[in-house]
């Protein structure tokens, strides 16, 4: 039974939750339409510029024109629309048309009504002459006779008077519905009209949700059914539902340019009953300003004894949200003030951390520095080892092998020399063939080279356009460019000594050196920096 009453609980709640969304929507939606309103109404101001102007182009429809302006200004301005409907009552009675004449005084009723002169729409009612109008125009003045007396209950507030009006504004709505074709827009649009008249409004508006639903109307048409159906929303718990109403009646108006328009009214006081005071005032204003323009005397003096309560309610509230404001401001500058304090002592404290946290940083980047010189070093001390093991081991065994053949060399020639053969020992002397022993020398030193360093050549060439790159010829390691660069791979940057190793004037090696540079395709220090970093295995 609890878990039961918590589920229901949680379903209210989120209920309520989405309804508030709902309204709060609408209610955005009415405002952004607020701000469109002078668009809407400049698409009316073109229609009825037309209409005037045709007015010049087609003198024989005077009176269709007459009545397409008052339909453009009945709901939008009244003395405007007055002058149109005098206009076309004035041409029907000059061309002593009975049925125009009647039905203009219906338009003209219509209108009076609209602005809240009660005395006069009764007096032009009065006149009309039933039995010369059509069944369209005598459904509009049913309707009209019944909203009448209906509004005239309203405004008398009597419960002996109003019970009256209420019961003759039933009994045209049934006079109405008499003229109707069932199921139809104003059958209805009556029926729903009679609910709201007779006060059953505890049903739902069934009549009024059968035209949203599923008949084509105007917007007008729609604020219309939308402001009588807010009559069925008075109960506490329907609230929410009567605001969406209204707003979207609202919103319907203003789509049409209507400003003789009860819905924002309607709207801003139930706002204002439920607490929620910048809505209630914007809205009351919007329908201060429509009553003005459009010349609704009663509804002017209706918001005027609204409008300055709920100022005074809005002045209230906002001086109790600036008292509120400045307890705030208050308290929040005490606690900016502490905290301030705090941040201040935290910021010394981290500015003395980040000072030895700075001092540590610099000795790590030294140390890490010194790291990587230490391992450039010892890099650069691993590859001298290698280089001159392997050179130093290949100098012995070539220094050595020489020793020996020199030893032999010598005691052959000693003895031939001692047994008088001088002529073989002369011989002997010229087999030394010095520029094959040299040859032998590069061969070997090349073979060293080229295991210490694999990449030499491709590196060195890698700096060189494909046409000038340098490629021994077979079987040769390396040809005389190569070795130079080489040599100087190994350390022997002397152009002096790089010459005696190799057998050259300083003039010669310097030029080979200056020419394959000069076709590099980087500056000759990085061409340098290039050759000295190629890696040793």
């Amino acid at each position: 039974m609890k878990f039961l009453f918590v589920c229901f609980s949680f379903i209210l709640a989120s209920l309520s939750v989405y309804s508030s969304a709902e309204q709060d929507s609408v209610l955005k939606m009415l405002k952004n339409e607020l701000s469109k309103k002078d668009r809407y109404d400049e698409i009316k101001h073109v229609r009825i510029k037309r209409l005037k102007h045709s007015l010049n182009q087609r003198p024989l429809d005077q009176l269709k024109i007459y009545a397409s302006l008052f339909d453009e200004y009945e709901y939008y301005k009244f003395d405007s629309a007055f002058v149109y409907g005098n206009k076309l009552l004035s041409l029907s009675l000059r061309q002593n048309d009975p049925v125009k004449i009647n039905q203009s005084k219906v338009k003209l009723a219509s209108l009076l009504l609209h602005a809240g002169l009660f005395k006069e729409t009764f007096d032009y009612l009065k006149d009309i002459d039933i039995s010369l109008l059509d069944a369209k125009t005598k459904y509009d003045f049913f309707c009209l006779k019944s909203g009448a007396y209906s509004n005239l209950a309203i405004y008398n507030s009597d419960g002996y008077f109003s019970k009256n009006y209420n019961e003759k504004a039933i009994n045209y709505l049934d006079s109405a519905l008499s003229l109707c074709k069932p199921k139809s827009f104003e059958w209805k649009f009556t029926k729903g009209n009679k609910q709201v008249v007779s006060g059953q409004t505890d049903v739902p508006p069934t009549y009024f949700l059968d035209i949203l639903n599923h008949e084509k109307i105007s917007a007008h048409d729609s604020a219309r059914v939308l402001t009588a159906m807010a009559a069925f929303y008075l109960k506490k718990e329907d609230h929410d539902k009567r605001i969406q109403v209204l707003a979207k009646s609202a919103i319907c108006d203003i789509r049409s340019s209507t400003k003789e328009t009860l819905a924002t009214l309607l709207l801003a006081e139930d706002l204002f009953y439920s607490g929620d005071l910048p809505n209630a005032y914007l809205f009351i204003q919007c329908s201060r300003d429509d009553a003005g323009f459009y010349g609704n005397r009663l509804r002017k003096l209706k918001i005027e004894s609204i409008l300055p309560e709920i100022a005074t309610q809005v002045n209230l509230a906002t001086a109790r949200q600036k008292d509120r404001f400045f307890n705030y401001f208050f308290y929040i500058s005490l606690i900016s003030i502490i905290i301030s304090l705090v941040l201040f002592m935290i910021f010394i404290q981290m500015r003395k951390l980040k000072t030895k946290e700075k001092i540590i940083e610099d000795k790590n980047e030294e140390l890490n520095l010194v790291n990587h010189q230490l391992l450039a070093i010892n890099e650069k001390l691993q590859e001298y080892a290698t280089v001159k093991e392997r050179y130093i081991g290949y100098f012995f065994d070539s220094i050595s092998g020489y020793i020996v053949k020199l030893d032999k060399q010598k005691k052959s020639v000693e003895r031939k020399i001692m047994t008088g053969r001088y002529n073989e020992a002369l011989s002997s002397l010229n087999e030394i063939n010095i520029k094959k022993e040299r040859q032998l020398l590069f061969n070997t030193f090349d073979e060293v080279f080229i295991s210490i360093f694999p990449n030499f050549i491709n590196v060195l060439n890698s700096m060189l356009s494909p046409q000038d790159q340098i490629w021994p010829k077979q079987p040769e390691l390396l040809n005389t460019e190569l070795r130079i660069f080489a040599l100087i791979r190994l350390g022997i940057t002397d152009t002096q000594a790089i010459a005696t190793i190799l057998e050259y004037s300083v003039n010669t090696i310097y030029i080979y050196k200056m020419r394959i540079k000069a076709k590099a395709l980087v500056s000759a220090e990085v061409f340098d920096r290039t050759v000295m970093n190629v890696k040793a295995i």
